[in-house]
């Protein structure tokens, strides 16, 4: 009798256990949920609102490839990097270089972006984190390659002839949107996401290219 009701027993705790993984949510819905009770953790605070915790499909793919500890599917890439070149936005005046001094400064600048940052203040390129910039530097990351002579070791002797034409607006895409040539790069979409102005994505490149910059020297 005791072996028949253990029998029972567990018949019926396995029936509840199995009922119970059929109900658990989808990895999407886990997802989902982890982004709603973050998002309900936070609130807007100074220039810093909570609409920064929405991801677009390029984030969420590269997410979950990094997870997974895989890259994307050669497809799945390209997609994301023609979706994202797009999306780049070239400048209104079709010049591409402004100052190379005021793109140091940003490039050399972290700042910006913070709760407690007034929104008239410019936010920095932050370049110098993942970059050498300057042969001078001493403390520089090593995420990214080093920009040191960047135009020069490309040709670039005059930004605005037509040979160099196609490295020009290259370097603007990658500033402007890095996704739209690598299409889970670490590099931050500096004017896709607002974190640069037009003007100051053209102080940047000229920052690169310009035969005058320290960046070429």
């Amino acid at each position: 009798m005791k072996i028949k009701s253990r029998i029972t027993f567990l018949a019926s705790t396995s029936i509840v256990l199995l009922a119970g993984c059929a109900a658990l949510p989808s990895a999407m819905d886990l997802d989902q949920i982890t982004a709603n009770a973050v998002k309900a953790s936070f609130r807007d605070e100074g220039i810093v609102k909570v609409s920064v915790l929405d991801t677009d499909e390029t984030s969420r793919l590269c997410s979950a490839a990094d997870v997974r500890g895989q890259p994307l599917d050669e497809a799945t890439a390209k997609r994301i990097e023609a979706m994202n070149f797009k999306s780049i936005r070239w400048p209104a005046d079709g010049k591409f270089l402004g100052d190379w001094k005021q793109g140091e400064k940003l490039a050399q600048s972290g700042r910006g972006l913070t709760w407690t940052d007034d929104a008239a203040t410019p936010n920095g390129a932050n370049c110098y984190n993942c970059h050498q910039i300057d042969a001078k530097e001493i403390s520089f990351g090593t995420i990214g390659p080093s920009l040191y002579n960047y135009g020069k070791l490309r040709g670039v002797t005059d930004p605005n002839s037509p040979d160099s034409k196609a490295i020009v607006e290259y370097t603007w895409g990658k500033v402007w949107n890095s996704k739209a040539s690598n299409a889970c790069s670490n590099m931050p979409r500096a004017g896709h996401m607002g974190i640069l102005t037009e003007a100051q994505v053209k102080h940047v490149v000229a920052l690169l290219l310009d035969p005058k910059s320290p960046v070429n020297q």
